[in-house]
């Protein structure tokens, strides 16, 4: 496998929340991975992969993105059968299902992956990823794919406060709030900082508000470590029952896992969701298909599925970016009901793909020395 491949760096948000990457321009085509388009068209995709009948994803809630919408709307659309894995599964642990199930073809062995963006390098370097090309290829962004179509962005969003305002008097506006003393045994995290991409860069996040940088994710483990000393840090890996329960009423996770739970708690309990003054960090995950997908067909399908402008607005229902954001705007795809209830990100940052590899190193290697603390379900 080649080396992973250097990202350059992630353009700001506009004021407009549009996000607008640097040097926009495509590779699409430049190298002979299969697609749709070069592989005999989506009829024969659609016949192939009605043929194996069903698709096996894995670490994909309901309130995720809107993927109970994207799965339910694929399996009536094409009359496939979706089997679900662990829907609460971390980037980590779904890498580790390809590689326990390299030689099983049963229902265990995932056919697609959705993980954070550093996760997707790692994984073409590990030989657990096929590569393929979507129709719309040549309108994703340059910086977020693999020239070789090993791996390519679905999706971003930033890091918010959910907060439980039935609990919380309060409602904390940055991060240095987080350490007042009335947030005691209320602040969490969505997941384990060790294998949780979400959790991985929350702690990177913090960094940025509290004299870090994108080359310097330190203060974000220095910061956790303050939140455990002052009792503010709940150890158990946050999820809408534990936030509306009260049990983990402060929690930092994306935007749009925020705003969807508050939509679906609709008021019970009530739910403020804010965006940090300061260390606003937006994230990127990406799509591949696995190498011993045992639906290979089907796993095409999904993709060009959420790729296409139908996929792209339902992951946009969901308070998510999608990768063809530009795409979709500059076409005047974008239905205003949909496009004005994303909030405003304004100064939110990318990290690059070096930046993202060293925090990621950095926070996993180190948490458990700098912080001491397990997050467990």
């Amino acid at each position: 496998m080649t080396s992973k491949r250097t990202l350059t760096r992630w353009a700001g948000l506009l004021a407009t929340s549009a996000i607008v990457f640097a040097a926009c321009s495509s590779d699409g085509g430049s190298s002979a991975a299969p697609s749709a388009a070069t592989g005999g068209g989506m009829e024969e995709l659609i016949a192939a992969a009605k043929a194996e009948g069903t698709l096996t994803t894995i670490a994909l809630p309901d309130d995720w993105c809107n993927y109970r919408e994207m799965i339910d709307t694929y399996k009536s659309k094409y009359g496939m059968e979706v089997n679900e894995l662990d829907p609460n599964a971390g980037s980590n642990d779904e890498l580790e299902a390809i590689k326990a199930n390299k030689d099983n073809k049963g229902p265990q062995a995932p056919d697609v992956v959705d993980v954070g963006l550093s996760f997707g390098p790692q994984a073409k370097d590990e030989g657990l990823l096929a590569p393929y090309k979507v129709e719309t290829w040549d309108t994703i962004p340059a910086e977020a794919k693999d020239p070789d179509g090993y791996w390519w962005g679905d999706y971003y969003g930033v890091l918010t406060f959910e907060v439980n305002t039935d609990v919380v008097e309060n409602v904390p506006a940055d991060w240095a709030d987080l350490l007042k003393p009335e947030y005691k045994n209320m602040v969490a995290l969505a997941g384990d900082p060790r294998t949780s991409n979400q959790a991985i860069q929350t702690v990177y996040a913090a960094a940025l508000a509290n004299g870090g940088s994108l080359d310097d994710a330190q203060p974000g483990l220095d910061f956790f470590k303050d939140l455990v000393a002052a009792g503010n840090f709940v150890p158990t890996i946050a999820k809408p029952g534990t936030i509306a329960q009260g049990e983990t009423p402060i929690t930092i996770r994306w935007n749009y896992n925020a705003l969807s739970n508050k939509d679906a708690l609709a008021g019970n309990p009530d739910i403020a969701v804010v965006v940090p003054t300061q260390g606003r960090f937006a994230g990127v995950y990406v799509q591949g298909i696995s190498a011993y997908a045992p639906h290979p067909n089907a796993a095409k399908l999904w993709q060009e599925f959420m790729y296409s402008d139908e996929g792209q607005l339902i992951w946009m229902k969901g308070y998510c970016y999608p990768i063809r954001y530009e795409d979709l705007k500059a076409n005047g795809k974008i239905p205003a009901e949909i496009g004005d209830k994303l909030p405003d990100v304004t100064g939110a940052v990318f990290p690059s793909l070096d930046q993202l590899n060293a925090a990621k190193d950095l926070i996993t290697q180190q948490w458990d020395a700098v912080v001491g603390v397990d997050v467990v379900e």
